[in-house]
């Protein structure tokens, strides 16, 4: 179902767009490919918006923190902002200090995509397209982007990525959903359950830039091995947490990057019940506790969303990759096709 969402200053509409199946509910936004809300049945069957967002498109331009958005061209921080690829060196839109965050400071995020609804056999979903011009945020190549959503009859939620250039970058695009499995107004996810397949992270400097070490979880907060909840370390004295208020790290998947989605993070809500399990072909993962929400913000329900009110959980190549050349590459050139799927299942 399509309806209209609102306008941007300049007139142009912006639409959304809402999918049921196998229990699940998305609502998606042609504006920054946003998932405005994603609503999953409780063990009782009770359904409730499981990820942060607003009720207006006015309240997204003015300043969101990436609430359920496609994020491009690339994903997560590039150091100082530049990359050197093929003896030239790039620079790129800062917009978190003197890095680059999140393709810069009018990324995917805040784009109008090209929508077209689809049905395929007992599949639902969404097409979003756009094309990135060259030299869009400092990046080179003209880059032409499609990404799929679709809600399957299991009510999964799948993310299909594919991009072509016409020039040597890098591509690095994942997705910012904000998630509380108790509901999107219910407070804290700290005594949220979160596992994860990695036995290494990537620790960071002060400025959120990977150092290049590969380090062991073990003996550390960040080992999500077995599950634990959010909240147990997450006070510790450790100088990785004091760095980013909190859990804001790169986890080294153990199956590093596959042709098939394969199973990587299990997050768990025992109030609900609800149940969030997370496939990707990607090698990394990128674990953010909430730590900068400031009760500042209000979602489309009336609550106020304040630090630790919600997690991310987002599956991509390593953060400032294109610097880091020890790092699985983002490269991407012409006659190539950047892919990337993640799958996210629900259940109780």
């Amino acid at each position: 179902m399509k309806n209209l969402f609102g306008k941007l200053a300049d007139g142009t509409e912006i639409h959304s767009w809402s999918l049921e199946n196998g229990g699940t509910r998305l609502t998606v936004l042609s504006y920054g490919g946003i998932v405005q809300s994603l609503e999953i049945p409780d063990r009782e069957g009770r359904r409730k918006n499981v990820s942060l967002g607003f009720g207006t498109i006015e309240e997204y331009v003015a300043g969101s923190p990436y609430f359920g958005a496609l994020i491009g061209r690339y994903g997560n921080r590039v150091g100082e902002g530049r990359f050197t690829l093929d003896d030239q060196t790039h620079q790129l839109s800062v917009n978190d200090g003197a890095n680059s965050l999140h393709g810069g400071a009018r990324g995917f995020d805040q784009r109008v995509w090209d929508v077209e609804p689809f049905t395929r056999g007992s599949d639902v979903g969404l097409y979003l397209s756009r094309t990135s011009p060259d030299g869009e945020q400092g990046y080179p190549g003209t880059l032409r982007v499609r990404v799929t959503y679709t809600l399957t009859r299991d009510g999964d939620w799948r993310v299909d990525y594919e991009a072509t250039t016409d020039a040597a970058t890098v591509v690095n695009l994942t997705s910012h959903v904000y998630w509380n499995l108790a509901g999107e107004d219910s407070g804290s996810v700290l005594d949220h359950e979160l596992e994860l397949a990695a036995s290494r992270y990537t620790p960071v400097d002060a400025g959120l830039i990977p150092t290049g070490e590969l380090a062991e979880v073990a003996g550390t907060p960040f080992d999500f091995r077995r599950a634990k909840t959010v909240g147990e370390d997450i006070r510790v004295a450790d100088q990785q947490l004091l760095h980013a208020k909190g859990f804001d790290h790169n986890w080294v998947l153990d199956k590093g990057v596959t042709a098939r989605p394969e199973h990587v993070a299990t997050l768990r809500d025992p109030a609900s019940g609800r149940t969030l399990r997370i496939a990707t072909t990607e090698p990394g993962l990128q674990f953010y506790s909430g730590n900068f929400l400031d009760g500042t913000l209000v979602g489309g329900g009336g609550t106020v969303y304040r630090q630790g009110d919600a997690l991310c959980l987002e599956t991509q190549h390593f953060p400032d990759s294109p610097n880091q050349p020890s790092f699985p590459s983002t490269v991407l050139r012409p006659g190539g096709t950047y892919r990337s799927t993640t799958v996210h299942s629900f259940g109780t």
